[in-house]
């Protein structure tokens, strides 16, 4: 049976690399001291929908019943649930999560319905908080030789423009400039006249230094300023938005090699205390890696010799290595190891248990060495 459109399995290699960069996520984000968390998949339809109903995202949430006839919801994100697993944690309060989360959208591209996300914030968070938190992203995709680009945008400047322009409705416009990179400008412009809106696309055409004037770029200028002590640079983006109404400093996008943004985030507030979090997917960024797993693995063959193969994985197996045991014909574990990407073999038969000495035998070339 196939699986449900905009849901995937994952095998083999393709595990293995959503395995390694899950990896390199959670070690990167603990060498931050963010502390992990986990949450549950379902909560209350309600608390999953927030204070934020109109947001596009809310209304793509998987709604469902439990045998009481409650109205639950799959999580769609992380980020709601902080209101509660935040509360009474001394400030900053820095961690990460990851695990998967749902949305039931149109799929198109490289979106999926379900995916692993990761998440890193920290409640009770300052510029210098945003710029840590971009540092330990930009570890990661380096890490992953991910080519990106940072852009960062400030909410604040955003409605500084609109109050200046005299624009209402300063949310609903907001949200179409975000579709910007999703739609055609004709479109957008189109959704912006109906909102008396249509001329903010002009002004924020205007070159960076326009902008200075402005009293939340002072915000973007500090910003780049703490990510340059971490020895990489940001790209100021008028135009970048984040649809989520919910942010309201700074809000980031990091781009890589397809169209689709690999990472967003932003400056929000959780209760009383100002948040900032960056998240991405497993999913996107396998898309855009240039890393190439290649896990070692070795095959040991039991010629009627059971005892000391499971002996010699055994061995190996406290060594670090990645073993397993193949009781059957030589010729079928060769075509059993190429299927599975097993490039050694080790053939354990009553000649190497007398004279205790086993080989190794590359697949790729065929070279046969003395096991050390």
């Amino acid at each position: 049976m196939e699986t449900i459109k905009g849901f995937k399995d994952k095998l083999g290699k393709e595990a293995e690399k959503a395995a390694f960069i899950r990896e390199v996520a959670k070690q990167t984000f603990e060498r931050y001291n963010f502390q992990e968390a986990e949450t549950p998949i379902i909560e209350d339809e309600k608390f999953v929908k927030g204070e934020n109903p109109n947001d596009d995202v809310i209304s793509d949430i998987f709604k469902l019943q439990d045998k009481g006839k409650r109205n639950l919801a799959l999580r769609y994100e992380f980020t709601f649930q902080l209101k509660r697993i935040a509360k009474n944690q001394k400030l900053p309060f820095k961690r990460f999560q990851i695990g998967p989360v749902f949305r039931d959208e149109p799929v198109q591209g490289n979106r999926l319905r379900q995916f692993t996300q990761c998440d890193i914030d920290t409640i009770g968070a300052n510029i210098k908080d945003e710029a840590e938190i971009l540092a330990a992203t930009k570890e990661i995709l380096d890490a992953l030789k991910i080519k990106s680009t940072i852009y960062v945008n400030n909410r604040k400047l955003l409605n500084e423009i609109l109050d200046e322009q005299r624009i209402k409705n300063k949310v609903e416009v907001i949200r179409e400039i975000d579709k910007l990179d999703k739609l055609p400008i004709l479109e957008v412009k189109e959704n912006l006249k109906k909102l008396n809106a249509e001329k903010i696309l002009s002004v924020l055409k205007k070159p960076k230094e326009f902008f200075k004037k402005y009293k939340a770029f002072s915000e973007i200028e500090e910003l780049a300023k703490y990510c340059r002590y971490y020895g990489f640079d940001i790209v100021f983006s008028p135009f970048l938005a984040r649809g989520l109404s919910y942010y309201a400093g700074s809000v980031f996008e990091i781009k890589s090699d397809i169209k689709e943004t690999i990472c967003g985030g932003g400056t929000y507030k959780v209760g009383n205390a100002i948040a900032t979090g960056i998240s991405f997917s497993i999913e996107r960024l396998m898309l855009v890696t240039k890393i190439l797993i290649d896990i070692d693995k070795i095959l040991i063959v039991s010629l009627n010799q059971d005892k000391k193969a499971i002996a010699l994985a055994k061995k190996l197996r406290k060594s670090g290595k990645n073993v397993s045991v193949y009781f059957g014909k030589p010729s079928k574990a060769l075509e059993y190891a190429n299927s599975y990407g097993i490039k050694k073999v080790i053939l354990v038969g009553a000649k190497e248990v007398k004279v205790k000495r086993f080989k190794i035998k590359d697949m790729k070339t065929g070279k046969e060495n003395p096991l050390d």
